[in-house]
């Protein structure tokens, strides 16, 4: 494929949005966002709750903001960047929210020159965001026309589609980045064509064709301002000299009479603060260095221009304020792009800029206008607007799932807001938000790197919507249908659904490591995941009592199984089978059911009344579990008709731990604790090694343990690279535990753990970096020292059931002895693992025995429709931010990440003629961006394996994707594994699906164009 866009004509372009916006009232896919006619609706829905003032300032009739002559009926709007690009990006935007537009920027090099020069992919927004593409890949003329056309356009709809005003909304121009570029013929015709675009004949025909399909609107047509913009933001490269800067802001100011703004890089801050800022507020690995520091606009001489220009603009009758920020400049160290320095924005980029936005607020008593850009989130909006800062852009935001939608409810909220003309910024209120926002998880890195959200699949062609939330747990509980009946308060059906995977719903709601959580979709709105495990935990408080009184034994089928071990693993294994009619009995040589989560794992993480509960469900189903009971031999099972033993005997094992003195395994110690046994041990400072779950346990424990002052944990690594959840890290920081990170045990004597200072290598086989000897040593106060560095598995039983380990010490999942099926599942098989491992496990084992999987039913009321699935995705009521039915985004219905996240809309939706939703590939308008690789929850990238359709031969021939070209009304030009043309009119071979969606494509050809 190419990474060359091809602008619609003006023709196309309203071709598509008219006949979409007449079929589902959307346009490129863009549900309608903001729109002032709704006064009304708002005044019957929401004058109880919002009050009179609020609802008054909803009532777009006369409320608009003043800017360069201008008039706003939102300060909000894209970032100079790829949503400014083509007319199709503009007028999505606008439909989204946008009411000032920040056009990409245009320099002297452009279209294929410039392309060239752009590693692919370019954008990569998966949480900060990065971008490697820095101006407009158009020709500058390419670009004038596409701004032209969208601002006609926009007049138009706004009244047609009853979005606003049609002069509520601005064009802000963007240029670099030299004095002599600008100067060029080439640029200062886009500027002077943007000033007055009257004798363009783009400008005449847009019109035109507007009268042709917008008849009842000539008269406002015929009123389209050709003056396109009025103001300017100049962006330059790092390095400009401020004497240049100055120079091109003055004739910008002066020679073109602009009103002007100037781009600030974020190194005008200091290398030195900026790291400091970074660092603080948990993105210390990005990477860079001095150089731009050193070479960039430097403070001092910035306030003293930015004076300057103020009063040479307002000599002019000009505004001049700056823009902050620039994106910024950081090294590739992970190969997030295949560059050697990207861009970088989105939430990291925050943290600088409003330190920008308070210096300079502070140095011109709140007399420079700002305007805004760098991490703006529905979150830190409307605190933005109230200290004075606006116009707001966006662009990371943008580039994320719900995509130009993701404005809607940024500019309802502050169109609720009091609007009065820019008087000044409000640095206290600037300082408080850099204080508010420093503090804020949806600001702040976690500590630990999220996992990747991929499943490890490829996306298939068809029928890709997916719940990455199922598919990354590893039962793969059917997490949206029981959340959407508990949102219905079907909490016994939420249980039941629960119950078919998982028969551990108290100890799981309590303490499951919650993979489902790290893929939520949800996360890449605003970081934080629907809190899956804590609805597991309602459904099964609210459900419990009607549900168990409506279980049954089921009937038996004659067949006998044996379980060693009452822990998740082998419980779980019984109730599977005992709910298929196997006689089965649970063989435990302790005195209590529950194995580790009843015996180890402490109260204030789950208690034990809870963990009875799950147990007497399992019993319900006919569960004979046996305590004190030790394993029978091998021979005696076979005697007592059993066909099968499940062994779930955990890992209870110490290892070695190279370490002297006062030293005490962790399950030891835990078991310990839960019992009460340390009620006078005279213990002061404990020391916990190990950086996992059950280390963080442990060290919660010594907290609570009386007389403790110090609790420590030692790591060789850093928290960052401790396998414990992040969950279990802040819990253990709460509690007062002291991380002492890049240290190894040495010995314990003398109430003092010596350690051996290590620093961090290169990364290992599983990512992490190696951690490697120094010569320092440090020592830590340590009465008694923890050691949670994992327990091994004894395999005697196995052995004297004549199974044999492997050569990493485990037993098969599956061995067959004299006609005796023993199976492994748990820890024994894994090592130390999770409670839904062990489930994972217990399932298997279960299905091979009954032959069969289980057959899964989910009750109708679980399922949302497509229609709701898609209002899903809206996020909140945009009023008063509210979900609008759960947060829950319905991915297995509807995904369609790859189409919100696409900048210039190259990925479409295809509505098939039985009402599902395909996704359809459009190669004319992609540039190879990458954006959607991010955001897919497949191992794929959609602008590379989903079906794509092709405009002509060329583009068709110099592609190796499985895509369709259309050559006439009834033949198309086809690659799945080879090319062939496919007369459609007679019997052929292409899959239906297939030739069902290119069908569906050349009757409304003008939707995918």
């Amino acid at each position: 494929m190419s990474e060359k866009m091809v602008p619609l004509s003006i023709r196309e372009l309203l071709d598509r949005m008219t006949t979409e916006y007449n079929r589902i009232e959307r346009v490129f896919t863009v549900q309608e966002g903001f729109k002032i006619s709704r006064y009304d609706e708002w005044r019957k829905k929401y004058a109880d709750s919002l009050g009179e003032k609020a609802i008054a300032n909803l009532d777009g009739k006369d409320k608009f903001l003043p800017i360069f002559g201008e008039k706003l009926e939102v300060p909000l709007g894209p970032a100079a960047g790829p949503h400014t690009q083509m007319a199709q990006n503009i007028i999505s935007a606008y439909i989204g929210g946008a009411r000032f537009f920040e056009l990409k920027t245009v320099q002297v090099m452009d279209g294929e020159e410039l392309a060239k020069c752009i590693a692919r992919p370019c954008i990569k927004a998966d949480d900060e965001g990065y971008n490697c593409e820095w101006s407009t890949e158009l020709t500058v003329e390419q670009a004038m026309e596409e701004y032209i056309k969208a601002w006609c356009v926009i007049k138009v709809i706004s009244r047609a589609f009853g979005l606003g005003d049609p002069d509520g909304f601005v064009f802000n121009m963007s240029v670099g980045y030299d004095l002599e570029g600008i100067k060029s013929e080439k640029i200062d015709r886009f500027i002077e064509g943007l000033k007055d675009a009257s004798d363009l004949p783009i400008f005449t025909d847009t019109k035109n064709a507007l009268k042709e399909y917008y008849p009842d609107y000539t008269e406002l047509i015929d009123s389209i301002s050709p003056r396109v913009c009025r103001s300017v933001t100049l962006s330059t490269l790092h390095g400009c000299p401020p004497d240049e800067i100055e120079r091109i802001a003055t004739y910008l100011l002066t020679q073109k009479g602009l009103h002007t703004f100037v781009k600030c890089n974020p190194t005008i801050l200091g290398y030195k603060d900026a790291r400091a800022i970074l660092d603080k507020a948990g993105f210390d690995y990005i990477a860079f260095d001095e150089h731009h520091f050193i070479e960039d606009l430097q403070w001092n001489d910035a306030v003293v221009m930015f004076r300057r220009l103020q009063e040479l603009a307002q000599s002019k009758g000009l505004e001049f304020g700056v823009k902050l920020s620039n994106t910024f400049p950081v090294d590739v160290k992970n190969g997030e792009l295949p560059s050697d320095e990207m861009y970088m924005s989105g939430r990291a980029l925050f943290h600088l800029t409003i330190e920008m936005a308070r210096r300079f607020s502070a140095e011109f008593d709140g007399k420079l206008r700002i305007s805004f850009s760098g991490g703006v989130t529905q979150q830190n909006v409307k605190f933005l607007f109230l200290a004075g800062i606006w116009p707001i852009t966006m662009a990371t935001v943008l580039l994320k799932p719900g995509g130009y939608s993701n404005m809607a409810s940024m500019a309802y909220t502050l169109r609720i807001c009091d609007y009065e003309p820019f008087t000044g910024t409000d640095t206290a209120k600037i300082a408080a938000l850099q204080k508010w926002c420093m503090k804020h998880q949806s600001f702040r890195k976690p500590i630990k790197p999220m996992p990747s959200r991929k499943n490890g699949e490829s996306v298939p062609l068809f029928d890709c919507y997916t719940a990455p939330c199922q598919g990354g747990c590893p039962i793969h509980q059917d997490i949206p249908a029981y959340v959407h009946l508990v949102e219905k308060e079907m909490h016994k059906e939420a249980l039941e659904v629960i119950l078919q995977k998982n028969p551990l719903p108290f100890t799981t709601g309590l303490i499951c490591s919650h993979r489902c959580m790290s893929k939520c979709t949800r996360n890449h709105y605003n970081n934080l995941p629907i809190d899956i495990r804590g609805i597991k935990y309602i459904a099964a408080c609210e459900g419990y009592d009607e549900l168990y009184i409506t279980l049954q034994k089921p009937a038996p089928n004659g067949r006998k199984v044996a379980v060693v071990g009452a822990g998740a693993a082998g419980l779980s294994a019984a109730y599977f089978l005992a709910r298929d009619g196997f006689e089965v009995d649970v063989f435990e040589k302790s005195n209590k059911a529950g194995g580790i989560v009843t015996n180890v794992i402490p109260d204030f993480r789950v208690s034990p009344y809870f963990v009875k509960w799950d147990i007497a469900l399992i019993e319900k189903m006919g569960v004979n579990i046996k305590l004190n009971t030790p394993a029978p031999s091998l021979e005696k099972l076979k005697a007592g008709g059993y066909e099968a033993v499940v062994c779930g005997i955990g890992a209870y094992q110490e290892r070695n731990p190279h370490v002297g003195g006062n030293v005490m395994n962790v399950l030891d110690f835990l078991c310990t604790f839960k019992h009460g046994g340390f009620a006078a041990s005279g213990l002061s400072d404990v020391v916990v090694i190990g950086g996992g779950n059950t280390a963080m346990d442990a060290a919660r424990a010594a907290t609570r343990i009386d007389g403790v002052e110090n609790v420590s944990i030692v790591y060789r690594r850093t928290k960052k690279y401790m396998p414990a959840d992040e969950e279990e890290l802040k819990e253990a920081l709460r509690d007062g535990v002291n991380f002492v990170e890049l240290a190894a045990p040495v010995e314990q004597k003398n109430g003092m753990l010596l350690c051996t200072v290590m620093r961090l290598g290169d990364p290992d086989e599983s990512g992490r970096r190696s951690p490697v000897a120094t010569d320092e040593t440090i020592e830590i106060p340590s009465d008694l020292v923890v050691t949670a560095i994992g327990e091994d598995v004894d395999n005697s039983l196995f052995t004297a059931y004549g199974v044999t380990a492997g050569e990493n010490g485990r037993v098969p999942f599956l061995t067959e002895i004299d006609g005796m099926k023993v199976y492994n599942i748990g820890d024994s098989l894994r090592g130390p693992s999770t409670v839904v491992e062990c489930i994972a496990d217990a399932q298997r084992a279960a299905d091979d025995i009954i032959g069969e999987k289980f057959e899964v039913k989910i009750p109708a009321q679980a399922i949302p429709s497509i229609t709701q699935a898609i209002e899903s995705k809206r996020v909140v009521d945009p009023i008063v931010l509210t979900p609008i039915t759960s947060r829950c985004l319905s991915c297995n219905t509807v995904c369609e990440n790859c189409v919100s996240v696409c900048p210039n809309r190259a990925n479409a939706v295809v509505e098939m003629p039985d009402g599902r939703r395909e996704i359809l590939h459009i190669d004319r308008l992609c540039n190879e961006c990458g954006n959607c690789r991010s955001f897919c929850p497949y191992d794929s990238a959609p602008y590379l394996d989903k079906l794509t359709f092709f405009e002509d031969e060329e583009s068709f021939a110099v592609s190796t994707q499985k895509g369709f070209l259309i050559l006439d009304d009834h033949t198309v030009r086809v690659r799945l594994e080879e090319v062939t043309d496919v007369d459609l009119d007679q019997p052929n071979d292409l899959p239906k699906d297939v030739e069902v969606l290119i069908l569906t494509v050349m009757k409304n050809v003008a939707l995918y164009r």
